[in-house]
């Protein structure tokens, strides 16, 4: 497991699983820190995974996932088609998706669903990160959504205005196939990042939020 270092080594080597059910998942929750690990850790190795597409949404995805990891060292991107919306149903193949992750990826850090998020594939995807994943440091990000399950998140990472920015430009440049959702605008992602700023008192106004249950010191 990673533990809580308060003076890491700039040259050290950590590795990041990245877990999203849709493919533009990962970006809206974590982005911003995908961006600030990369920046502050040069030699950060990414495994970034989405388990729903579609040919035209993979496409996007993975064009997005490129954009965020530009300037990661290592990386692998993967992207699945398992059928969105119905995780729950054909959980044993999703299930044994994992099991070979775990053979295949040792990761300091996983950066998944939040274990209360309401939409079905989501919550499916966070309890088999924690079942198949047992001594890992996992943070659980946040999709502000129509369902309003936004909670009560105890772990938080401050960004800076040029890192939220590139966030939100990527992330709208990649996912065209979304631009007619009523949700998906800039200000929606910008306004998620500013309050989570205020809760947690961050010098540059934005922060992204996490849930983590447990943490090693």
């Amino acid at each position: 497991m990673l533990k809580l270092n308060f003076a890491p080594e700039n040259d050290s080597t950590y590795k990041v699983l990245c877990l999203g059910a849709h493919c533009d998942d990962i970006e809206i929750g974590c982005g911003g820190t995908i961006l600030r690990l990369i920046e502050t850790y040069p030699d950060i190795v990414f495994y970034w995974v989405v388990f729903s597409s579609n040919l035209e949404r993979e496409k996007e995805a993975y064009n997005s996932a490129c954009k965020f990891l530009e300037n990661a060292q290592d990386k692998n991107i993967v992207i699945q088609q398992f059928q969105d919306g119905f995780f729950p149903y054909i959980g044993g193949e999703i299930k044994h998706f994992f099991e070979q992750l775990k053979k295949s990826f040792h990761p300091d850090l996983i950066l998944t669903h939040y274990r209360h998020d309401l939409h079905q594939d989501h919550r499916l995807i966070s309890d088999f990160t924690w079942n198949t994943f047992r001594n890992h440091l996992i943070w659980e990000y946040e999709i502000p959504k129509y369902d309003g399950d936004l909670g009560n998140p105890n772990f938080f990472v401050h960004l800076d205005e040029q890192i939220c920015q590139d966030k939100v430009k990527y992330i709208v440049d990649s996912f065209s196939s979304q631009r007619g959702k009523q949700w998906f605008t800039e200000d929606t992602f910008l306004s998620i990042l500013r309050l989570r700023g205020v809760e947690s008192n961050a010098p540059n106004k934005y922060a992204e939020a996490f849930y983590c249950r447990k943490l090693v010191f």
